[in-house]
């Protein structure tokens, strides 16, 4: 099924499966992926899909729609193509193009992609997140999707995102700093490493990883 990974900065912030015929993005909450940036039209642009094939199309926005660094009015999107909206970068990946896409490979512009690396008998990535304080404590989230968020929106998100040689933790957005063994997090995503201790929003949660 074709989705789109959002992301800025380098960060991804959300996927968006693609499961109806049109689906818009734009500032208004209406739309059905909403991107919250002045630079964001109201209602910026629409998929339209049509069997495998999608078609992304600019609905006059202030701004301009890009496609792979063109600005396009209308045309027909490849796996892997690259929609720029504003600041934010939106991935297009239609994995019944291509069924070995990995999608844990997430890298910033001046990066190498490395391949990722198969996980072996058992999984050598499997990660979780153990809350240690609140209401929820106790509580084990696994790891399993290329991209987790956690935390509060509004007040403080940050992102775990799993790559080829393990996982690592970003401040995505919110005013409160998410906290890794009690250092803040910067603008640059961190490895996190088995035992790590993630404080965000007030809560407490511990990498594990086996």
């Amino acid at each position: 099924m074709p989705k789109m990974i959002v992301s800025i900065d380098g960060v991804v912030i959300k996927e968006v499966q693609l499961t109806k015929d049109r689906t818009t993005f734009g500032r208004r909450p209406y739309n059905d992926v909403v991107i919250d940036n002045l630079a964001v039209s109201g209602e910026h642009a629409a998929l339209q899909m049509s069997g495998n094939e999608v078609t992304l199309e600019d609905l006059n926005s202030t701004n301009g729609t890009y496609v792979n660094g063109k600005a396009v009015k209308k045309q027909a999107l490849q796996n892997g193509d690259t929609i720029e909206v504003g600041k934010y970068k939106i991935k297009f990946v239609n994995e019944a193009e291509a069924p070995g896409f990995d999608k844990t490979m997430l890298f910033k512009p001046g990066e190498t992609p490395v391949p990722a690396a198969a996980p072996a008998e058992g999984g050598n990535l499997n990660g979780a997140l153990r809350v240690l304080s609140g209401t929820a404590s106790g509580r084990e989230v696994p790891l399993t999707k290329a991209v987790t968020t956690v935390g509060k929106p509004g007040v403080a998100v940050a992102s775990i995102s799993r790559r080829s040689q393990g996982f690592v933790v970003a401040h995505v957005e919110g005013s409160g700093i998410p906290l890794l063994n009690g250092a803040p997090i910067g603008n640059e995503p961190v490895a996190l490493k088995s035992g790590d201790v993630i404080e965000l929003a007030g809560t407490k949660m511990q990498f594990i990883q086996n």
